[in-house]
């Protein structure tokens, strides 16, 4: 025989082995010896599927009604004809040079552009407890109000003495 070491005959009868289980695997698992199953056809399936999904996206833009859905009767009434209206009357009520900051209520406060219920809770608050406002820039000791909010209701708010 030809002179092998023992780490040959070991790597050769590994080699061996390998080639013997591929062919073994390759037999046993090949596409003659698996049944042939029936192919599903999906297309029924899919015909549902895309039909039901269609009725879904008309479902959710509207009603049988013919209305539109919302998520909650909050955002119904955030964006209903009435209250944009009502909004933008507040908003063109607003002039010039119109709201005394020394004076004013909560409900005119809420009339100026970003300043909402609680700042103008807490321009009413600070005002009390300072008697009055001698300044405008006074209000940028309110948190809430920085420099570009103050800009924007400068234009609307004086100072009565």
């Amino acid at each position: 025989m030809v002179g092998l070491t023992e780490t040959e005959i070991k790597v050769l009868l590994f080699l061996i082995s390998v080639f013997c289980f591929g062919l073994i695997a390759k037999q046993f698992f090949s596409e003659e010896n698996i049944e042939l199953k029936a192919e599903y056809d999906y297309s029924k399936s899919d015909s549902a599927f895309n039909s039901a999904n269609s009725k879904v996206k008309i479902s959710k833009e509207t009603s049988i009604s013919g209305e539109k859905n919302v998520a909650s009767e909050q955002e119904l009434l955030d964006f209903s004809t009435n209250n944009l209206l009502n909004n933008s009357s507040k908003k063109s009520a607003l002039s010039e040079k119109s709201i005394d900051i020394n004076t004013a209520d909560i409900k005119q406060l809420i009339l100026l552009p970003g300043i909402g219920e609680k700042t103008a809770e807490k321009i009413i608050s600070l005002r009390k407890n300072r008697g009055r406002f001698y300044s405008i820039n006074e209000l940028l000791d309110i948190k809430g109000i920085g420099s570009k909010k103050l800009n924007k209701i400068k234009k609307y708010i004086f100072l009565s003495n």
